[in-house]
C-alpha cells in the first residue's frame, strides 16, 4: 500500500473519544481524506467544530446506511453509544450500530486496508477474575438488560477476527476500560460525568448500590495515545484483542466523594443499584507493556478529575469558547 495518499473513514468521530481520533489522525501528514460518519445520536457536533483542516469530511449518517464510492485504506468503527441508558433506551439500534455497522465498513474496506475496531471491557460482564486478561471469555448473560451492549461488542469481535481468518483482515481489536474527560455530555449517564454534572448543578451526587463497584478510570488522551499507537504508529507481533485502560483500580464512592470534594457539593445519595451493574473493572495490561512499551494510563484520577470539572465548569459558563478550542 502506498504510504501517502491514505484515506481513512471514522464511525462515531463525534463522541468523545472518537473527536480526539480524529484529531490525532489529522496530525498525520499520510492522510489525504478524513471522512468521519456520525449521526450524532449521542456524539456531539460541538466536538469537532473546531476542525479547521481540508482534508476532513463529515458526513451526518448511521454508519449502516453510509454510502460511498471510496475504497478506504484504514477504518475505524466508533459508533456505538457506551452508556448504559443510552443502549438501554434502544437496543436494536445499539446492536445495528456494532455489528452491522462494521459488515458495512467492511464492504467500504479497500483491499489490504485496515479495520480498527473500539470493543469494550464489557465483554467480560461481571468477572469472576480480576485483572482481566484478553484470554478471559467472561460472565455475560447475554438476556439481561445490558446484553445489546455487551454481545453486540462480542459478536463484533466474532465476526473481525473470522473475516480475518477466512480473509485475511488488518485487523485492530482494542478493549476499552471506562474512559472519561473533556467532551463528554453532561447527560452521558456513566459514572464520572453524572456526578460532575450533578455537583456542579448543586444536585445530589448519586451513587446506584453501594458505591464499593470498582472500575479502571483511564483519561482520555492516555486511552486515545494507546489507541493511536496500537492502530497504527507501532509495529509488534501481537494479534489481539488488547486491553486498554487504567489497572489502579478505584471504587465508585471514592470518585463520587472525590468529585464532592473538589465541587465543594458535599450531599451524596444511593439509589437501588443497577441491574447487573458489574462489581469490578480492572484490566490485565501484561500484552499491552509488551507491545506498546512505555504506555500507560499515566494520569491519575485524581487529575484528570480535576481537569474534567474544570472543562464541564468552562462549557457551562461560556460553551462557544470550548467549541472554538477543540475541547480542551
Amino acid at each position: 500500500m502506498n504510504s501517502i495518499g491514505k484515506r481513512v473513514l471514522v464511525s462515531g468521530g463525534g463522541g468523545f473519544l472518537g473527536a480526539y481520533l480524529c484529531d490525532e489522525l489529522l496530525r498525520r501528514g499520510d492522510i489525504e481524506l478524513l471522512v468521519c460518519v456520525d449521526n450524532f445520536w449521542t456524539g456531539l457536533e460541538a466536538n469537532l467544530a473546531h476542525i479547521d483542516d481540508a482534508r476532513f469530511r463529515l458526513v451526518r449518517s448511521d454508519i449502516e446506511a453510509f454510502r460511498s464510492d471510496i475504497d478506504f485504506h484504514e477504518a475505524y468503527h466508533l459508533a456505538s453509544p457506551a452508556s448504559p441508558p443510552w443502549y438501554m433506551s434502544d437496543p436494536g439500534r445499539t446492536m445495528s450500530a456494532n455489528l452491522v455497522g462494521a459488515m458495512r465498513i467492511l464492504e467500504l474496506l479497500a483491499p489490504g486496508g485496515r479495520m480498527c475496531f473500539t470493543s469494550t471491557s464489557e465483554v467480560y460482564g461481571d468477572p469472576a477474575v480480576s485483572p482481566q486478561p484478553e484470554t478471559y471469555r467472561g460472565s455475560v448473560d447475554c438476556t439481561g438488560p445490558r446484553s445489546s451492549y455487551d454481545e453486540s461488542k462480542r459478536a463484533t469481535e466474532a465476526l473481525l477476527f473470522e473475516t480475518r481468518r477466512t480473509r485475511g483482515l488488518d485487523l485492530r481489536v482494542a478493549r476499552l476500560f471506562n474512559a472519561y474527560g473533556p467532551r463528554m455530555r453532561e447527560d452521558d449517564g456513566r459514572a464520572v460525568s453524572n456526578f460532575i454534572a450533578q455537583a456542579l448543578r448543586g444536585d445530589p451526587i448519586t451513587i446506584f448500590g453501594d458505591g464499593k463497584q470498582s472500575r479502571s478510570w483511564g483519561y482520555a488522551s492516555d486511552i486515545v495515545e494507546g489507541m493511536a499507537r496500537y492502530f497504527w504508529r507501532d509495529t509488534f507481533d501481537y494479534d489481539g484483542p488488547l486491553n486498554l485502560g487504567n489497572d489502579r483500580e478505584v471504587p465508585v464512592l471514592e470518585i463520587a466523594e472525590y468529585v464532592s470534594k473538589v465541587t465543594g457539593n458535599g450531599r451524596i445519595v444511593f439509589e437501588p443499584p443497577l441491574p447487573q451493574d458489574p462489581s469490578n473493572r480492572c484490566p490485565d495490561l501484561t500484552i499491552a507493556r509488551r507491545i506498546l512499551p512505555g504506555w500507560s494510563c499515566g494520569i491519575s484520577y485524581e487529575d484528570g478529575i480535576g481537569r474534567t470539572i474544570d472543562w464541564f465548569r468552562a462549557r457551562l459558563a461560556d460553551p462557544e469558547r470550548l467549541v472554538a478550542a477543540g475541547g480542551g
